[in-house]
């Protein structure tokens, strides 16, 4: 007689843990739609306390150590787990918003919030690279590009909800009632964490001391100088956040204008790109896994630096609106598939570290945009610049297939003449 086992076979990958993802996503949503508030409303009390010079410094103040703790959160992850990380850091950043909220409610002076854009602006630096590493204890590698596209959906979902909330905020109840909603958020994702941390290990401990953490902190710069894959991974993102933004920030704004097409136009292109991004994440999050990664990597950017150009050029506010729709659809997809192949591209016990960089790559793309190209654009025009900036934009592409080229390694390199390391045992957090 013949029996069929209904057991999965040895060779099947592990199912990916919904709930705990499920968990993470609406813990995200929370505080990101908290933080994006929380800008809102501190640059707009900036703006009312001293104009350009107060926003500028509130922006720098926020922005300069959260890049700089960037590098050691890595290296605080890949040592001390994302687990601890995480929910100290959260539950830091929870109790400095609500003692905020109470210093900034009789407050007439802009030094509260440069202090507290300086603390919270850390620990957001602290905790992003260890919340990039969660995504990956949480789903097998063959699942991550679903899991990385449903997270996608809740980053472009977040400026949408909590912008108009921070302005309504700040009229309402002042910048006070912004913090107090930010720590509300903090409060919904650390619950959320210690559902999603759950059994979650601390890394071994080495038997000797090892090297500081300062010196760690550098080890994502050591990762892309000795990994083709991920320093070509790491071009990609650089390059198309680099050409995409002063488009979108700047002459998109300044194209509308100067054809007479009013703020409308701004408006329903911003909107269109985000209705393609959003559609595009969510057919990510339930197909990403059976989209060959060139069709995610190479062919939408390529998709992406082709409408960028042609929304430089298109003649009316509904083609933009059109063409927007459709970049949106194509960023929508090649986002979350070029943080995915990192991931997967990462050496083992390196993911905290490699992500930290990773971020960099986004965060520092930003203000070189704007420098860069506003100054070129005095001398091509918008539309010049803009057609510049859609041909840098290929470059992404051109580095994502040389990143698929390139040979993936998984585990961490031993030095010459090294030992061969133990077999790690776990400790508890």
């Amino acid at each position: 007689m013949t029996t069929h086992s209904t057991a999965p076979s040895p060779e099947a990958g592990p199912a990916p843990d919904w709930r705990r993802i499920g968990s993470f996503v609406t813990g995200q949503a929370a505080v990101q739609c908290g933080s994006f508030a929380l800008i809102i409303a501190m640059n707009w009390t900036a703006v009312q306390m001293g104009g350009r010079s107060a926003v500028t410094c509130v922006i720098l103040a926020s922005t300069l150590p959260r890049a700089l703790m960037l590098l050691f959160g890595g290296a605080l992850a890949d040592t001390l787990g994302p687990r601890a990380v995480v929910l100290r850091a959260t539950a830091t950043r929870l109790a400095v918003l609500a003692v905020g909220a109470l210093i900034t409610a009789g407050a007439d002076s802009l030094w509260p919030l440069v202090a507290v854009a300086v603390v919270e602006g850390s620990l957001l630096g602290l905790t992003g690279p260890a919340s990039g590493v969660l995504l990956t204890r949480l789903a097998p590698q063959e699942h991550l590009g679903r899991a990385n596209s449903l997270f996608s959906m809740v980053m472009r979902l977040a400026p949408i909800a909590g912008s108009p909330l921070g302005a309504w905020l700040v009229v309402a109840g002042g910048l006070s009632g912004a913090m107090l909603v930010a720590a509300a958020g903090c409060a919904v994702w650390l619950l959320c964490a210690f559902h999603v941390t759950r059994g979650m290990v601390r890394p071994a401990r080495g038997a000797g001391s090892g090297p500081s953490l300062f010196r760690r902190s550098g080890d994502g710069l050591l990762l892309l100088a000795r990994h083709p894959r991920l320093r070509w991974m790491f071009v990609a993102c650089f390059c198309m956040d680099f050409a995409f933004l002063w488009p979108a920030e700047v002459a998109l704004p300044l194209r509308a204008s100067g054809e007479g097409w009013g703020i409308g136009a701004v408006a329903a292109a911003l909107s269109a790109f985000s209705v393609g991004a959003l559609v595009s994440a969510a057919a990510g999050a339930a197909l990403a896994h059976r989209i060959p990664a060139p069709v995610k990597l190479v062919v939408t950017g390529t998709g992406l630096a082709v409408g960028l150009g042609a929304m430089a050029l298109v003649p009316s506010p509904p083609v933009l609106a059109a063409v927007a729709g459709a970049v949106g659809l194509c960023s929508g997809m090649n986002g979350p598939a070029l943080v995915t192949a990192y991931q997967q591209a990462v050496p083992e016990g390196k993911l905290g570290a490699a992500m930290s960089t990773f971020s960099l790559s986004s965060i520092g793309a930003a203000p070189l945009s704007l420098a860069v190209f506003s100054s070129l654009s005095a001398a091509l025009g918008v539309t010049g610049t803009w057609l510049v900036c859609a041909c840098l934009a290929l470059c992404s592409p051109v580095a994502a297939t040389l990143a698929l080229r390139a040979p993936a390694t998984r585990k961490a390199p031993v030095p010459p003449g090294a030992p061969a390391a133990p077999e790690p045992t776990a400790t508890a957090v």
